[in-house]
């Protein structure tokens, strides 16, 4: 008897340290995988703070031996040179990516509704070109996009820079698939009781999609915030932050540092939207569901 208690015990003891080890493993595979994937961030901000006789020593280090803040005032003294002041960028850049965010949003969550959960002629159809959209880069549309911009009246106005940016077929894929696993007997029972497809959208389905919105919300920001006006904007007034910061970082080495105190500029506010939609994303789905 004693010897089948100790024998089970020894097991006991074995499985244990598997599953520790098993953890510890994990653990360190994942430090690993998250200091890789903070590296570049970690050297934007480091390259950032380095004078520019730093930035081009060999090999670089990953270290700043002198920090400076000389690369952010400078930016600041580059962007204010032009006729429009540095402000007007950066209300520009919000103005368009909080209306490409919510426009988004809102057409690709009623698009997918109708898409996943009504049937009509062609729905197929609609959904294998939204799949073959997902292939290709907007840079292919580019002069498809002018030609149509231009036949509007649109070149020149915030609205060719977001109107291209409200269709999105990431957006619209990842709604529909959400939406897809909603229960058929909800939306049925809804219409029992006399509701339309709109307010069965946005009372019902919509409310129960809040993970998916808040991914959404994440690429539509990220996506909007580095929106470069291209060819479709010449006027200054109408430049949006990463353009006019791109124009900055183009005159030559001399302005590196100010190109890197730039990059970490606008990485804030994507980084400070994905850290709020990510908390939001992990408690909804912690929280929420729907079950049959």
């Amino acid at each position: 008897m004693e010897k089948t208690d100790t024998l089970k015990l020894r097991a006991s003891n074995r499985q244990a340290g598997k599953k520790r080890f098993g953890t510890a493993a994990i653990f360190l595979l994942l430090l690993i995988l998250g200091l890789f994937m903070a590296m570049p961030v970690y050297l934007t901000v480091v390259m950032s703070v380095k004078p520019v006789e730093e930035l081009f020593v060999f090999p670089p280090k990953l270290y700043a031996v002198r920090p400076t803040m000389d690369n952010f005032r400078d930016m600041f003294r580059v962007l204010h040179q032009n006729r429009v002041p540095f402000s007007r960028y950066v209300f520009n850049s919000i103005l368009v990516t909080a209306a490409v965010t919510v426009l988004q949003c809102i057409f690709s969550s009623m698009a997918a509704f109708v898409l996943a959960k009504c049937k009509f002629p062609g729905s197929k159809l609609i959904n294998g070109i939204i799949v073959v959209a997902l292939l290709y880069q907007s840079s292919v549309i580019y002069i498809m996009q002018y030609i149509i911009m231009a036949k509007l009246h649109m070149i020149d106005t915030y609205m060719a820079l977001i109107f291209p940016a409200v269709a999105s077929p990431m957006g619209l894929f990842l709604m529909r698939q959400s939406i897809s696993q909603v229960p058929d007997s909800m939306i049925e029972a809804a219409k029992v009781d006399g509701a339309g497809l709109f307010r069965i959208c946005w009372q019902i389905v919509i409310p129960n999609q809040k993970p998916a919105l808040m991914t959404l919300i994440i690429f539509a920001f990220q996506g909007a915030w580095n929106i470069q006006t291209g060819s479709v904007v010449f006027r200054e007034e109408y430049k949006t932050l990463p353009t006019v910061v791109s124009q900055a970082a183009a005159s030559g080495l001399a302005r590196a540092g100010v190109a890197m105190a730039a990059a970490v500029f606008l990485l804030i506010p994507p980084i400070v939207i994905f850290m709020l939609a990510q908390r939001q994303v992990i408690e909804t789905m912690a929280h929420s569901g729907i079950k049959e």
